[in-house]
């Protein structure tokens, strides 16, 4: 199972769960004409800890970033 296919399973799932791609690729199979689909979000490497941090914590509580 990769990545989309797991994100896939757990919207089915748990639809209010958010879900973050990690990637290197700026062209991300994930995102379709520069838009993720909703609940999804991004964060392209690297990147710190810091930043992950913020972005989940950003996720978590709701924000769209």
């Amino acid at each position: 199972m990769n990545g989309r296919a797991l994100s896939d399973e757990v919207c089915r799932r748990r639809p209010e769960v958010p879900v973050l791609f990690t990637t290197g690729y700026t062209s991300n199979a994930n995102v379709h004409h520069s838009r993720l689909d909703p609940g999804m979000h991004l964060i392209g490497k690297p990147f710190t800890y810091a930043e992950l941090a913020y972005k989940v914590r950003r996720m978590l509580d709701g924000d769209q970033c």
